[in-house]
């Protein structure tokens, strides 16, 4: 277990600011935020790059504020790999066994036995300046893992990918954790890879801590504007009954709107819809009413390169956004009738 008491901490424009924070033994925990935030601080912190003078850091109910990196037993791997050029794929993997002057055949199978755990044996003999990036990475955290670590911290491990790349990577981050039941601290300012990869999640803003909960309770309950911001401003909507209809099928009703959606077991409490999600038209869209309704131009409030419109169905203000230009074409508004269709496939449910 991490407990990490009234931390405060300047490093260059990177603040810190009385931060107190548990994380559970063998948990996957998500430190998440805009860029600035404060997470690779909080990271190297706890990997003892930086001297601290206010605040504790505890490990396994041990003080290791003041503990150089190299007696923690953590596993580091930071945003660009930082690995060795002029090593091969198992001479990185060994380079901190070596350093702990292992025995050669010992270390030589503990590489081996990671690289079949993560699909690069084929590799062992490659320069590292060869490899692709989900390779690189792979053989960064085959590296912060062959030291036996008490935990692994993976700071923007899926930054440099591509979508298709970061997706594979974050199922085998996933299992390596499921096998290994590793404590892993995994940073990141993308959304949807907090949401599929955390157990829970910190939102850090500003060098403060915001909000902890699991992928749902932040997104459903934010407990601040900060939060909600960061999130994308989503639309939650609180189900008063769920319907089902068949084929998978489900009629939510929130208030006066009736909702239907892909839902198989469990009540609906709450559905959320980010407002660039809201397809809005002056005119009635052709096909099926599936998820379209009527409403009212309440409010336009401009937001960076977009329109926010706040639009009233029935009982229901919902938010909705348009790239400026469009808004600008369709000429909207305030009191105007509009039509909005909810797409389907992006609807969230509690």
């Amino acid at each position: 277990m991490i407990s990490v008491n009234n931390l405060s901490l300047c490093v260059g424009a990177f603040h810190l600011k009385d931060l107190n924070l548990t994380i559970n033994d063998r948990e996957y925990f998500v430190i998440l935020g805009p860029t600035g935030a404060g997470k690779t601080v909080l990271l190297e912190c706890l990997a003892g790059l930086h001297r601290i003078r206010k605040g504790e850091i505890w490990i396994d109910g041990e003080e290791v504020t003041l503990v150089p990196p190299e007696r923690r037993r953590i596993g580091y791997v930071p945003q660009d790999y930082a690995l060795f050029p002029f090593l091969n794929v198992k001479e990185n993997i060994t380079f901190g066994l070596r350093k702990k002057n292992s025995e050669k055949n010992e270390a030589e199978k503990k590489a081996s036995d990671l690289a079949h755990l993560l699909g690069i044996y084929h590799l062992m003999d490659r320069n590292v300046r060869t490899l692709s990036g989900g390779e690189k990475q792979r053989v960064a955290l085959a590296r912060a893992l062959a030291t036996s670590p008490k935990m692994l911290l993976l700071d923007e491990p899926m930054g440099s990918l591509d979508v298709r790349t970061a997706k594979y990577l974050r199922l085998e981050l996933k299992r390596i954790h499921e096998e290994l039941e590793i404590t892993t601290v995994h940073v990141t300012h993308n959304l949807l890879e907090a949401e599929e990869m955390a157990g829970r999640m910190a939102i850090l803003n500003m060098g403060r801590l915001e909000q902890v909960g699991t992928p749902e309770e932040i997104f459903f309950y934010p407990q601040s504007q900060v939060v909600s911001d960061f999130l994308g401003t989503p639309n939650i909507l609180n189900c008063d009954e769920c319907i089902p209809i068949g084929h998978g099928l489900v009629e939510a009703i929130c208030g006066k709107m009736s909702i239907i959606l892909p839902h198989r077991t469990g009540e609906i409490k709450k559905i959320a819809l980010f407002p660039q999600d809201i397809y809005v038209s002056k005119s009635r869209p052709p096909g099926p009413d599936l998820n379209r309704f009527k409403g009212v131009v309440k409010e336009v409030v401009p937001f960076s390169s977009l329109m926010r419109l706040n639009i009233r169905v029935d009982d229901i203000d919902l938010l909705t956004e348009l790239p400026k230009d469009i808004f600008e074409d369709m000429n909207i508004a305030l009191g105007q009738e509009v039509y909005l269709i909810l797409k389907l496939r992006s609807l969230k449910v509690y």
